[in-house]
């Protein structure tokens, strides 16, 4: 291939107009013959830029409201042309073609058009067909042409150029080649999975994820693995504002994750969650976002070093205080007051992260995992308790209850297996990820013992407390650990075959004990 190629005529063809005057302007300073159509053409003689209208070049109009305009030979031609083939130059010459050697096209706004609620008909006449089919030509032929498909490209392209006395390098066009394939790759994506919802089609035949590029890191979970953060374009996480601290890691960006996850999960009385290497080890409700965080931090101080803490409600001066006494690696909050931020200002390895709004936990949506040779593809867990059913004789107080519910909300953000301790509205106790449920129970139970030991308590914040279970109890020894530590009620499903046992064992130490009917494994 040959590696500089001068630009000498360029096709502009744009839904998104932002810089296009400007480009138009400083293609026109080189010499570069500009064509283009419809609204973009308009733009740029606007500028007062003189422009060949993409009907001159086909010798038809545009016509079926736009649908038909760049899908001819005269266009395809320019752009598909080797011209370094002698039969190819010779056709052009034939058939009266030009070579098109820049391609800028942005796609109908599909992604944007499906985001706003759009009905149906609305998303279909927003499937872009002439400029995909422009981009794969173009790219095919990066030989010789460039195609720019992002406006933060306009400026390289530009830079190039101007290196290169109006030429570019074939790693450039190579480079531009591999963004416009990625881009038509997203947005197939995005319309054959807005049509699979659309119509119904849980588990379509094919299924195709797309990102765009947010932060390239210096590594991931460890530093021999590469590693980079995209967004899919729906808000969370990604569409969060930094407003100090150090770039954010792959695990830093996972744990802060699952704290804003667990965060929007907890209703709107202030609430926090602190979260170290993707489990929570304290969540509490409070009168204050203050009083939360600090009982939050009292079911496990020891693991709440360095680790990621999430509020549900504007970060205040006094929280931010308080926070700032112990080391951690990221805040995440919808809003932060001025003296929050002062406050922060004087940590400046500690990361501030603000969002427009908290994820909504009811959203649909799909979880993808890599396994060897494919792809394990599932609903999000946005189940929430029914009906609960007594199975004991003793029924849970309101008390008893309304920190259940709490119990059972954060085991859903708990790796399996995983028991949670609750009391007033406070986890006390954290067991997640053993192999043996009842080793959860155990780890939970000794955690709050330490607590007590650094809080000065009497007894540990297990006693009077209660507990969830994120699946069934298969045997009675986890529920009877659980009433050695202090429990009172117990949440689970329920299902196992010894349910009818782990009843009885409930009865007898007089606990109250509730099924869901619905397990939150996490893996």
């Amino acid at each position: 291939m040959t590696d500089l190629v001068p630009v000498k005529r360029a096709l502009l063809s744009v839904s998104d107009k932002t810089g296009l005057v400007e480009l138009g302007q400083a293609l026109s300073g080189m010499g570069v013959e500009l064509v283009s159509t419809g609204g973009s053409a308009a733009t740029l003689r606007g500028a007062g830029l003189v422009v060949r209208d993409v009907a001159e070049l086909t010798g038809f109009p545009e016509m079926m409201d736009g649908r038909v305009k760049t899908l001819h030979p005269a266009v395809h031609g320019g752009l598909l042309a080797l011209r370094d083939n002698t039969d190819h130059m010779a056709a052009m010459d034939t058939h009266g073609i030009g070579g098109i050697d820049l391609l800028v096209v942005n796609l109908y706004p599909f992604e944007a058009t499906v985001a706003a609620g759009a009905g149906y008909e609305d998303c279909i006449e927003n499937i872009d067909i002439g400029g995909p089919a422009m981009i794969r030509a173009g790219a095919k032929n990066h030989g010789f042409v460039n195609v720019v498909v992002d406006v933060e490209d306009y400026a390289a392209v530009l830079s190039e150029m101007e290196a290169n006395g109006g030429a570019t390098s074939l790693s450039f066009r190579q480079t531009l080649a591999q963004r416009a394939y990625a881009r038509t790759a997203a947005y197939d994506a995005a319309v054959s999975t807005w049509m699979a919802g659309a119509i119904g089609a849980d588990h379509p035949r094919r299924r195709a994820v797309a990102g765009s590029l947010v932060q390239e890191m210096r590594y991931g979970e460890n530093p021999h693995q590469a590693a980079a953060f995209y967004t899919d374009g729906s808000g969370g996480l990604a569409a969060a504002t930094q407003i100090q601290g150090k770039a954010l890691s792959y695990n830093n960006i996972n744990d802060t994750d699952a704290a804003l996850e667990l965060v929007a999960d907890l209703g709107s009385e202030p609430a926090v969650a602190i979260i170290k290497h993707a489990n929570p080890c304290g969540v509490a409700r409070g009168a204050s976002m203050l009083e939360a965080y600090t009982r939050a931090f009292d079911c496990d101080r020891t693991s709440a070093f360095g680790g990621i803490i999430a509020l549900n409600q504007e970060l205040d001066e006094d929280t931010a205080r308080a926070i700032s006494e112990i080391f951690t690696e990221v805040v995440i909050a919808p809003g932060a007051t001025a003296g929050a931020r002062a406050v922060f200002e004087a940590k400046k390895n500690l990361r501030l992260l603000l969002v427009d709004a908290l994820p909504d936990p009811l959203r649909a949506g799909a979880m993808w995992k890599q396994v060897s040779g494919g792809y394990l593809v599932q609903d999000r867990d946005n189940g929430q308790l029914g009906d609960l059913k007594v199975v004991t004789k003793r029924a849970p107080t309101d008390a008893e209850l309304a920190d259940m519910q709490l119990a059972w909300k954060v085991a859903k953000h708990v790796k399996s297996n995983a028991i949670i301790y609750v009391k007033d509205g406070a986890t006390v106790g954290v067991g997640a990820g053993q192999m043996s449920r009842v080793d959860s129970t155990r780890i939970a139970a000794r955690k709050s013992t330490d607590m007590a030991e650094v809080l000065g308590l009497p007894a540990p914040l297990t006693r009077g407390s209660v507990v969830a279970s994120d699946a069934f109890f298969p045997f009675s020894d986890g529920l009877l650990t659980a009433a050695e530590a202090g429990a009172t009620a117990i949440i689970q499903p329920g299902g196992s075959m010894r349910d009818d046992e782990v009843i009885r064992a409930a009865d007898e130490a007089g606990l109250a004990m509730v099924f869901t009917g619905m397990r939150h494994f996490r893996h």
